[in-house]
């Protein structure tokens, strides 16, 4: 059976190919068009899908949606008629775009399969059971606690329950407009980035201000609701009117001048302290409820809100679980894989027999493809027998490196085959990356990666990261040997590498500790502020051309910058006296507009 599981409604285009209960493939549209979290219908993706298979259309079988258009209609339309001075925009926002995308998915429909006899069975899949059953059913537990959120669904903004077997089970959950993700999105808009995609530079400014300064006041706006619900104050909002600002004047007044680019102000900061530590108590506070309600010994998350790794790792230290599971692709990209599977073991009634643990399943380049690339392109390159040597030489003196190998990563988080590395124990290192790499805010903090059997010797955690989403502590004896990944609370958004999964970098990770010392890597996204991972050769060739990048891996293909490598003893120099600038003295750099 071949079930082809689309993510096209909202943001984060996606599809997938889960054949006889086992994901094959899935890929993000948004790798082929370069355009980050595309809402374009996924159709490079799925004919990438299919190419990789060896498959064709008509080889497939069912096709699961992430999205339930009518669900929740009438709800929908009582509130529009409840707001009649934001009725336009209401309705052009949840029935006309709504109303267009099912026209486009019909005529992709019609293109493929233009007799309707022959074409597939399509079926529409709630949107936040694709998110928390689809991740259930493909997360290593029998039984599980369950919580799903993010801005909003169909109408959910929030799904609480319990999953055993094949079947899931509702507790409860919240209704828009009262929405935890809508109002992390208004202060992500208030900090100045982008609502709704830059949450994540949120989470990382809120380490630099004082919680204390606005959590009453946050903590009145958002009050829980129930048992599993909260409520939210809307007087200082404007994300329920579908405008082009989530904050009202109220939140102005309240909270000072939104950031429009530029240095950070403190209550900047602050700001964003204060709504990251009321998501965390409130999110924390169901998932206890959730343990003592359900006995539960395991905690599912999922949804955009999930991807809060400062929140998840909080919740693995304090809600009583001995692990919780969130899938790679958490936020609606992840939608397509889990329509598929919830069709498959929830609606099929199918045995579950796959788990999601390999974040692996994008498209493959050989080296045969590689050196064709270098050879259309003209440049020099060096293939190498042995190249996670040559990596580990040059990581160790100090050079940074795009790092292209095997299948490309599900997900926003680069996990080892689509990376920037480099030297975690030069304290210049971030700043670096971030200012002639990355060209992004000199605050944000980057990543270390460690083998598995030795997190616990540098991380303050005793269970396995995988995806990037567990933030830890590193240990008090480790921070100084690790400057470039240490955010400045002391903490860590660790990957535990396994020999099983990725044994190139695993062995990387050892290679590089052979020479250094230490075996943890710096590892960020291939990309640069604004674009998606790369995907091909071509698309690392031309980020490694047009940033700081000192060397590009393809393969086991290495082509270096020779005019910045002349003298790596100088510049590991250089790198070990820089010290960072304080974030609120930093103006804002070229590029890093919201």
């Amino acid at each position: 059976m071949v079930i082809l599981g689309l993510n096209y409604f909202f943001h984060d285009s996606t599809a997938c190919l889960v054949v006889d209960g086992e994901l094959r493939v899935a890929l993000e549209e948004e790798r082929f068009t370069r355009q980050k979290h595309t809402q374009a219908f996924p159709v490079q993706a799925v004919e990438q899908c299919l190419r990789q298979q060896g498959m064709d259309f008509h080889d497939i079988d069912h096709i699961a949606v992430s999205i339930k258009p009518g669900l929740d209609r009438g709800a929908k339309l009582a509130y529009g008629l409840r707001h009649p001075r934001q009725l336009k925009p209401f309705l052009r926002h949840e029935f006309l775009n709504s109303a267009r995308r099912q026209r486009g998915f019909r005529a992709w429909l019609q293109r493929h399969w233009p007799d309707p006899a022959c074409r597939p069975e399509v079926h529409y899949i709630e949107h936040h059971l694709a998110h928390i059953a689809g991740s259930f059913f493909v997360s290593p537990y029998e039984r599980a606690a369950l919580l799903s959120l993010d801005g909003a669904g169909e109408w959910a903004t929030s799904w609480v329950g319990v999953g055993e077997g094949n079947r899931v089970k509702r507790l409860g959950g919240n209704y828009f407009p009262h929405s935890l993700g809508s109002v992390y999105e208004a202060a992500t808009e208030f900090c100045g980035f982008r609502p709704n995609y830059d949450e994540g530079k949120t989470m990382g400014l809120a380490p630099f201000g004082d919680p204390r300064r606005f959590q009453p006041t946050v903590a009145r706006i958002v009050v829980p609701d129930g048992d599993w619900g909260t409520r939210v104050d809307l007087s200082y909002f404007s994300y329920q009117h579908w405008g082009f600002q989530r904050c009202s004047p109220k939140f102005h007044r309240t909270f000072g001048p939104p950031r429009r680019g530029g240095a950070f102000a403190e209550h900047h900061q602050d700001v964003a302290a204060a709504f990251q530590r009321v998501l965390e108590d409130r999110v924390l506070a169901i998932c206890r409820r959730l343990r003592e309600r359900t006995g539960a010994d395991y905690l599912v998350l999922a949804g955009g809100v999930s991807l809060n790794s400062v929140m998840n790792g909080r919740i693995l230290r304090e809600a009583g679980f001995k692990d919780l599971y969130v899938m790679p692709a958490a936020g609606d990209n992840g939608t397509a894989i889990g329509a598929a599977f919830y069709l498959y073991n929830g609606l099929l009634g199918l045995p579950r027999r796959y788990a999601h643990l390999d974040p692996y399943v994008g498209n493959a380049y050989s080296d045969e493809e590689i050196a064709r690339v270098l050879r259309q392109a003209k440049l020099p390159a060096r293939q190498h027998g042995d190249i996670v040597e040559v990596a580990a030489d040059l990581l160790a003196r100090g050079q940074i490196i795009g790092w292209h190998q095997g299948r490309m990563e599900i997900g926003p988080r680069a996990l080892g085959n689509r990376s920037i590395l480099a030297n975690p124990t030069l304290p210049g290192m971030k700043d670096k990356i971030n200012a002639e790499v990355k060209y992004r805010e000199p605050y944000r903090p980057f990543a270390p990666a460690a083998p598995a059997e030795r997190k616990s010797e540098y991380f303050d955690i005793e269970v396995d990261a995988p995806f990037m989403l567990k933030v830890c502590n590193v240990r008090p004896e480790a921070r100084a040997r690790l400057p470039a990944v240490t955010h400045v609370d002391g903490s860590a958004r660790l990957q535990t590498v396994h020999r099983d999964s990725n044994p190139l970098f695993h062995r990387l990770l050892h290679a590089f500790e052979a020479r250094s010392g230490t075996p943890v890597l710096l590892n960020t996204s291939f990309n640069i502020q604004g674009e998606p991972v790369v995907e091909s050769p071509w698309h690392a060739l031309r980020c490694f051309y047009s940033t700081g990048l000192d060397a590009l891996v393809l393969g086991n293909f290495l082509l270096t910058k020779e005019s910045l490598v002349q003298d790596p003893p100088s510049r590991l120099e250089c790198l070990q006296s820089d010290r960072p600038a304080p974030i609120a003295a930093v103006s804002g750099m070229a590029g890093t507009t919201a």
